[in-house]
């Protein structure tokens, strides 16, 4: 998710009409940029303020430590989860 997918990536939650637990995976994909971690951070605070739970799976490392209103409700499954690295010259 990056700075241009992220209003569709909004649209696709409803928290006062999704279930009490919603689990997002990020298994094939990762959050690239601030907008992506914005997205989250917002999209955690609806459903918390819902009375809702959101669980974020296979967050990159770097992804999984910013995401300030995430902090109560990422779920992390260190056996399962991808390990990133950054390329460097």
């Amino acid at each position: 998710m990056f700075f241009g997918s992220v209003t569709a990536f909004l649209e696709k939650f409803d928290a006062a009409g999704d279930p009490a637990e919603v689990i997002i995976d990020f298994r094939e994909s990762r959050v690239a940029d601030m907008p992506g971690i914005e997205a989250l951070n917002k999209l955690t605070a609806k459903y918390r303020q819902a009375g809702k739970t959101l669980h974020l799976w296979h967050l990159s490392d770097d992804c999984r430590q910013l995401p300030q209103n995430a902090s109560s409700v990422i779920e992390v499954n260190v056996l399962e989860d991808p390990s990133y690295k950054v390329a460097a010259d």
